[in-house]
């Protein structure tokens, strides 16, 4: 009976073992680079670069990108909370977090991808690329909502909530969607 029964969980397991290893991956690498990036946040804490190094980037280079489209923007440290303010044209617009910093859903997609891993220079390549993409659509993201919640105050949940999230996890997709037909195409290539 008990001989039985390990057979059929074995047979389950051969039968799933792409699934299993799948969710194994991705699962233990999102919470690896999960519990990397708190310790980062961690040791951040009371730094130079409030509210951490790589959120005060990300709103330096939004604010730049701002002044770039020819808006009078600034950006400062919110005091007391971790955060910084965007200015355009000496009103306060917008309040950067750590949230914003693209940082969790660069890890997202990284987890993916390693979960979906073939061959280490061609996931590795694919990592860095869409990993940059992501940095750079979430810059734009963030300076074209400040301009549209300075235009459009009153639609500040819509835009902020669901709009401008769908672009960034929309962005996230169809990169997952780019990295599957790759190695599908490669699978085929292979069978023929």
């Amino acid at each position: 009976m008990f001989l039985l029964k390990f057979r059929r969980l074995k047979a389950l397991f051969q039968e799933y073992r792409p699934v299993l290893r799948f969710i194994l991956l991705f699962l233990g690498s999102y919470l690896l680079l999960t519990l990397l990036y708190q310790g980062y946040l961690n040791w951040s804490v009371g730094g130079s670069y409030p509210p951490d190094y790589v959120t005060n980037l990300v709103a330096r280079q939004t604010t730049q990108l701002l002044t770039d489209f020819g808006y009078d923007a600034k950006v400062i440290p919110y005091p007391g909370i971790a955060s910084m303010v965007l200015e355009v044209n000496g009103k306060p617009i917008a309040q950067i977090v750590e949230g914003c910093n693209s940082i969790s859903v660069i890890i997202l997609f990284v987890s993916f991808i390693i979960a979906f891993a073939q061959g280490f220079k061609k996931t590795f390549f694919f990592l860095l690329a869409g990993a940059a993409m992501i940095y750079v659509v979430n810059l734009f993201r963030i300076a074209f909502l400040t301009l549209a919640l300075n235009k459009y105050p009153e639609q500040e949940e819509l835009l902020h909530n669901i709009v401008f999230p769908g672009i960034i996890y929309g962005m996230v997709f169809l990169l997952w969607v780019v990295w599957v037909r790759m190695i599908n195409n490669k699978k085929e290539e292979s069978h023929d």
